[in-house]
């Protein structure tokens, strides 16, 4: 069964009990301000393999993951009212109204998110459908003694007040120092790492509470939904490491301090993606999105091999040679899965494919898999209809549409896919000649070859 790295216990673990059938799963899904870079995609790659390896070993998997549409502050640290949020400051800037701005860039989120073949979540809620869950949890939070409202109608989580504080990310609350913004610690607040779970306002996209008008913090709206949605028991929440502090602290604790246990069994993180060796902002001039890949003439699943190529919770650095490598390996896959398309189908062969699935299991280790896939291909004592039986069940894991490529290469001649995929070879190699004399082949055959950056293209 998986096993992943839980970052509250620091260690690989089985992620659900012998004989689970379900897996339920919640990822923090995006804010919808600005269009995804492929950074931000990382993340929700993670959940998609979780969940493919899980519904590989038949287990059913639920996953919920949220629509950041209001709350999300640019500086989230403290409580502002006059502060500017995210999707109200972007919608200020290009001119229309925030719903309008928040659906627009949802709308882009999920197609590139299908571009990449992530799975859709059983559950999608936004936060500005869901107030009224996140109102009915404050006031628990309330009753139960975890938080507070101030005389202006805002209300703090109560930190102190939850003794476990810290165990995802190690920063205990006695080792806090506070955050100085140019007015000093928030007087409000009790203990100087008390958050806001709502923020008394009366600007845009606001909301009628029980302590006053105004609009819910950023962490609250991740425990009211997970809780409504999946239940009180949670297998595995995920996200970018970069969440872990405050954001999953904090969820934690409002969600523990409800619920009166420990709600989600595993934190599992990704690690942050870097883009020609920096991390990508506007500033450093290196964000990249899917729609650039693809208008630099590669296929958006390029995006998902070069991934793939690292463990989920390594620093990685894309460049545009690893996705043109990427995109190279995924024409030559396709091109040699329709070849081998054309030979009897055989058995898979079961060491092999054992060996890949037991790295899918041992913590996601996609880059051992890709290796022993390559083994796999280059394996010429497999026969090809074993080949391609094999790739085509593990790509239903990888999700990288190997099959895409059959129905065209059924309109080859017959002999030509094994020429194709033999002249791929020696372009790989280098070896020019065999490559040329490979060309004539297959001209005599009736097909043309052209090469590009991209990898070698016939008609």
């Amino acid at each position: 069964m998986l096993r992943l790295y839980d970052t509250r216990t620091r260690q690989v673990e089985r992620i659900l009990p012998e004989g689970a059938r379900s897996l339920r799963m919640y990822t923090c899904g995006p804010t919808v301000y600005r269009f995804a870079h492929v950074g931000n995609l990382r993340s929700y790659l993670l959940s998609d393999l979780i969940r493919r390896v899980g519904e590989r070993q038949r287990v059913r998997v639920v996953v919920c993951r949220n629509i950041t549409d209001v709350g999300h502050l640019v500086d989230d640290a403290e409580i502002d009212p006059a502060g500017e949020d995210k999707v109200l400051a972007q919608a200020r800037a290009e001119g229309r109204g925030p719903l309008e701005t928040a659906r627009f860039y949802e709308d882009a989120f999920v197609a590139d998110t299908t571009a990449l073949n992530i799975r859709p979540p059983e559950h999608s809620p936004r936060a500005t459908e869901t107030v009224d869950l996140m109102v009915q949890m404050i006031a628990e939070l309330i009753g139960k003694g975890h938080a507070y409202a101030v005389p202006d109608g805002s209300v703090f989580f109560d930190a102190a007040s939850f003794s476990s504080y810290g165990e995802i990310s190690g920063n205990r609350l006695d080792r806090l120092k506070p955050g100085h913004r140019h007015e000093g610690v928030d007087p409000r607040k009790r203990f100087h790492a008390d958050w806001a779970l709502w923020k008394a306002s009366d600007r845009e996209m606001t909301w009628d509470a029980p302590w006053g008008r105004g609009f819910p913090g950023w962490h609250i709206e991740c425990s009211a939904m997970s809780l409504r949605l999946l239940g009180g028991r949670i297998d595995v929440h995920t996200g970018g490491i970069d969440l872990r502090f405050p954001h999953h602290e904090n969820e934690r604790a409002q969600s523990d301090a409800v619920a009166g246990r420990e709600v989600v069994r595993h934190w599992v993180h990704g690690e942050h993606l870097l883009f020609d060796g920096r991390k990508m902002s506007k500033s450093a001039g290196n964000v990249v999105l899917l729609k650039d890949v693809t208008d630099a003439g590669l296929d958006p699943l390029a995006v998902r091999l070069a991934l793939l190529e690292h463990r989920y919770r390594q620093q990685t650095n894309l460049t545009w040679e690893t996705l043109r490598a990427a995109d190279r390996t995924l024409r030559r896959w396709r091109a040699r899965v329709a070849g081998w398309s054309e030979s009897p189908s055989a058995p898979m062969p079961a060491e092999p494919v054992a060996r890949i699935e037991a790295a899918f299991d041992d913590d996601l280790d996609t880059p051992l898999a890709l290796r022993l896939l390559r083994e796999l291909e280059r394996d010429d004592s497999v026969a090809p209809g074993s080949r391609f039986e094999a790739f085509l069940h593990l790509d239903q894991v990888l999700g990288l549409d190997l099959s895409v490529d059959i129905g065209r290469a059924g309109s080859l001649p017959a002999g030509a896919a094994e020429l194709l995929e033999r002249r791929e070879r020696a372009r790989e190699a280098k070896d020019w000649a065999a490559a040329d004399h490979l060309r004539d082949e297959l001209a005599a055959l009736g097909v043309r070859v052209a090469d590009t950056p991209q990898g070698q293209v016939w008609s």
